[in-house]
């Protein structure tokens, strides 16, 4: 793959380049000292990923990824020197279409190899998702669910690129009083999944937080899957995180959560798939769907990114495609 480098730092720029010479099959495609510089070279020269600061000089890093996607889109992973300091930049620039975000490796006097570890994998994980890789394998299905038993009422969401902005303008939409539980999975990554859930609490009217352990969906709250391990619900209910399956490329999974939702929540169900790159959660959509429950798939013209949706569309997993300013009042319908 041919990384580009955004980054107005010497310094950072030379750790970038000897953490991308440590992985055989990426090749430095050009370096960037602002976003405007960057936004020209990818017109010129489009690589597979860009690797994005956010604090530069003449244009910053969001608004960058904001020109680049809607001009020449490529893969892109903000990387900058503190990632948790800039937490409403990373979620505005994932808005526009950023993958995910890591830290600049710090090598003091340690191994640079260890160090550039967390990034590599992330430009690995870019390259399986635009298929440079080749394909990965297809997670296994659940179990065929048993018949609905009861009541209970559950809202899931499934976003990656381009969806805090948009988890943040469906949840604006649903007013307290709501009767069902919500739990949202975003591709996002573990260290600063806490600092997603308070940016989106402001948003929201009701409140945001991180799954708790072994806790059930309740009504009145809003749950965001916040560990570098899947999001899962078990027969009695309850949610869980689980490491397996291993093979999944995103971390968490919206397919994983999804196919568990299908197979054990005993009640009544929306599914919600917003913007995204890749195929993440149009199979877990569609075993929704396949259970009888409503699903729904945002529409092109609405997403940053339309790749899950799309997948979503394509495999007849959505039963409803809205655009995502109709989602939430479908929604608050659905449950009347």
């Amino acid at each position: 793959m041919r990384v580009g480098i955004v980054n107005d730092m010497p310094m950072a720029v030379e750790v970038l380049r000897r953490a991308i010479a440590l992985e055989p099959g990426l090749d430095l495609a050009w370096v960037a000292t602002n976003g405007q510089e960057a936004v020209d070279l990818c017109a010129r020269d489009r690589p597979d990923v860009v690797l994005m600061d956010l604090i530069m000089p003449v244009m910053d890093g969001v608004e960058a990824t904001r020109r680049i996607m809607a001009e020449t889109p490529c893969a892109i992973v903000v990387v900058t020197a503190d990632v948790a300091r800039h937490t409403s930049r990373v979620f505005d620039a994932m808005g526009h279409g950023a993958l995910d975000a890591a830290d600049t490796p710090v090598i003091g006097g340690g191994d640079m190899r260890t160090a550039a570890a967390p990034l590599l994998r992330k430009i690995r994980n870019v390259g399986w998702l635009i298929g440079r890789y080749g394909k990965r394998p297809a997670l296994t299905p659940l179990a065929r669910p048993m018949q609905q038993a009861d009541a209970k009422r559950l809202l899931v969401i499934g976003a990656s690129a381009g969806g805090p902005p948009a988890l943040a303008q469906l949840l604006k939409g649903i007013p307290p009083g709501f009767p069902a539980g919500i739990v949202l999975v975003q591709h996002v990554d573990a260290s600063f999944a806490a600092g997603m859930a308070d940016w989106l609490n402001e948003q929201a009217p009701l409140p945001v937080r991180l799954v708790r352990e072994g806790e059930w969906p309740e009504p009145g709250q809003i749950l965001l899957a916040g560990t570098g391990d899947h999001l899962h619900m078990l027969a009695d209910g309850t949610l869980r995180y689980t490491e397996t399956p291993k093979e999944s490329l995103y971390r968490p999974s919206i397919d994983v959560f999804f196919h568990s939702v299908a197979q054990h929540w005993r009640g009544t169900a929306v599914g919600v798939l917003l913007t995204g790159m890749g195929q993440d959660g149009a199979r877990g959509l569609k075993a929704l769907r396949e259970r009888g429950y409503l699903t729904i798939a945002q529409d092109q013209a609405s997403s940053a990114v339309y790749g899950m949706p799309k997948a979503a569309a394509a495999m007849q997993a959505a039963v409803e495609i809205s655009p995502l300013d109709q989602i939430a009042p479908r929604v608050i319908q659905a449950f009347a």
